[in-house]
């Protein structure tokens, strides 16, 4: 009799472990971070099981259903088993009851509660650690998976890492309530997305106020406006109309008033010119000043006239967050 005790317990703790172990990678594999099991696996020498895990997460429907066949086995299976060995033992009576009652509180706490939340807790390391399991028990369970697929198509939808704005901006917002990143660092974060909804319009010197010069003129007549203008870069104009010849630089243009060079031209000085349209998203011209920082762009409409100057700057400004788009 105490033979048959003995084995009735050592089968409820293998049902026990099996369920917990079960509950408790389901609970993982559910909650843990998809962004971050992508990083992993895509490092150089990624960490172990990391592979294993992403392609696992990638159908999740597949292994959430391995698991699932695996968990019932144990519980379901298991406890039945388990009901009739101890009928056999305790030939009836109140033991029974107890029996059947004090097995379902334990599976219900120790087989599912429990290790869901220690999975839960401990998702990623618990995910790396089961993921070369999980792969195998999926290689067995291939035939009863496949054909369960074909009965319930929902099953094999491919769980495919995928974000948008708004949730990069909310989790931006949270990592920075949590300490995990600067509050300058949300903030600019969010900039970011900004600049796809500016364009060049919204963020340029318009026409009537960008420092401009007669290319023509000697350096010696517009040496007034140079000294009461510190613009970094001025438009050099032709005799017609829209016709645009260049742009200098200021301090090139005092480098030679202070040489002696005051004959020259800002013709002769001007540099080629790149124009950008008017409705040019401000995120695109950016990367056009990826290796001319410096740089400066005119800004023309869809007529080719000039309407404006724009250079990095006046995009970075919005990232810092010392310019905003005027309301309309």
């Amino acid at each position: 009799m105490n033979q048959e005790i003995l084995v009735l317990a050592i089968l409820v703790l293998v049902v026990l472990i099996g369920s917990a172990i079960c509950s408790g990678v389901e609970a993982a594999l559910l909650a843990v971070n998809p962004l971050r099991v992508h990083e992993l696996a895509a490092r150089q020498k990624p960490i172990t099981g990391a592979k294993k895990l992403a392609k696992l997460r990638y159908k999740l429907g597949r292994t959430l259903t391995a698991l699932t066949i695996a968990n019932n086995s144990f519980n379901i299976f298991g406890s039945m088993m388990l009901g009739s060995y101890a009928t056999f033992i305790f030939k009836g009576g109140l033991a029974i009851p107890l029996f059947s009652v004090g097995l379902t509180i334990l599976v219900l706490v120790l087989g599912e509660i429990v290790p869901k939340s220690i999975g839960a807790k401990l998702a990623i390391q618990v995910s790396l650690a089961s993921a070369p399991i999980l792969h195998l028990l999926s290689i067995l369970m291939k035939p009863i998976i496949i054909l369960l697929e074909q009965l319930l198509p929902v099953i094999t939808a491919e769980n495919e890492l995928t974000t948008d704005e708004e949730e990069i901006r909310q989790l931006a917002r949270l990592g920075s309530q949590k300490g995990q990143i600067e509050a300058d660092e949300a903030a600019m974060i969010s900039k970011v997305f900004q600049l796809n909804d500016l364009t060049a319009r919204d963020l340029m010197i318009p026409r009537v106020s960008a420092p401009t010069l007669d290319g023509s003129e000697k350096l010696d007549n517009v040496r007034s406006n140079l000294l009461e203008n510190h613009a970094e870069w001025w438009v050099v104009l032709g005799e017609e109309v829209d016709k645009i010849l260049g742009v200098v630089n200021r301090e090139k243009l005092l480098t030679e008033l202070v040489k002696g060079n005051s004959q020259l031209t800002p013709a002769m000085l001007s540099e080629k010119v790149d124009f950008v349209p008017e409705m040019i998203r401000a995120d695109r011209l950016l990367i056009g000043f990826n290796n001319d920082k410096d740089g400066i762009r005119v800004v023309v409409d869809e007529f080719g006239g000039f309407v404006g100057l724009i250079g990095a700057k006046a995009i970075l400004d919005v990232l810092a967050g010392w310019r905003r788009k005027e309301k309309a």
